[in-house]
């Protein structure tokens, strides 16, 4: 099969391979796109957390942006791990020069086992600046809590910090409720039409390092190919879910979840 679009993604890199941009290019991949990559940090980590964090020069990420799309033009982009003001502007730079409107936002702020990715000068600049350049920004409520400075205990308070990403600037709004202690997940989907709620059952597992930084890929390259916002999101939590599912169970602590569970192999490579 030839790839169905052609996806940027600037993140962090996950040594472990389940989350940053080793995850953003194995969900690219396993649902027929083709991945480009702009490295914006490297960071020392396995399933038990966060060991120490390299970042890469603010000209380099540009440079790797600006080089990557004269050559290969994307149709979408994804923006992960982004943990300075500098690193922040260089992106935001590089992105004048680079006509793709479908551009989705996962504002990573903390890794699964607490570590802190970014520091509060960047959130700043990330608020005032970057939200209102993207297409989609999909935070968990951590994040959203963060950005919004309000609690959310609930689904209204999930909507309530839409409606405040949206007043920033924030074209649509992807608010992920994982962090819920409830039954079934509530994902809060905000467009300038209409709210959306996705409900889901919540899946009993610790193996789901890398979730965020693959529902953000994944919507990504469903835009990128085409599809609507509603359904580019309905179909990325499916993939999402789908992986959970399959529970590897790879590790000691928080084991990633599983990116080749929408491909079948041909026999022939196997």
């Amino acid at each position: 099969m030839k790839p169905k679009s052609k996806i940027l993604i600037i993140a962090g890199s996950d040594s472990s391979g389940g989350a940053g941009i080793q995850a953003d290019i194995k969900t690219v991949t396993a649902l027929g796109s083709y991945a480009m990559t702009a490295v914006t940090a490297v960071t020392v980590q396995n399933t038990t957390g966060v060991k120490s964090v390299i970042s890469i020069k603010p000209k380099e990420i540009r440079k790797q942006i600006e080089f990557t799309c004269k050559d290969i033009k994307p149709n979408g982009i994804k923006i992960g791990m982004l943990h300075s003001s500098r690193v922040i502007m260089s992106v935001i730079n590089a992105l004048k020069k680079v006509k793709t409107s479908k551009i989705v936002l996962d504002p990573v702020m903390v890794a699964k086992g607490g570590a802190r990715l970014i520091n509060q000068s960047a959130i700043k600049t990330l608020k005032d600046k970057l939200i209102k350049k993207t297409y989609l920004i999909t935070p968990n409520i951590p994040e959203a809590e963060i950005l919004t400075k309000i609690k959310i205990k609930n689904l209204e308070d999930m909507i309530n910090a839409a409606n405040i990403l949206f007043k920033m600037g924030a074209q649509n709004v992807l608010v992920k409720g994982g962090h819920r202690n409830t039954k079934h997940i509530e994902d809060v989907l905000l467009t300038k039409k209409k709210i959306k709620i996705f409900k889901n059952k919540k899946i009993k597992t610790k193996n789901t390092h890398g979730t965020g930084c693959t529902l953000s890929s994944a919507i990504t390259t469903y835009l990128a190919c085409g599809k609507t916002i509603n359904k580019s999101c309905e179909l990325g939590i499916k993939y999402v879910n789908h992986s959970i599912r399959s529970n590897l169970n790879f590790g000691k602590g928080h084991g990633p979840i599983n990116h080749l569970s929408s491909l079948r192999i041909d026999r022939k490579f196997y």
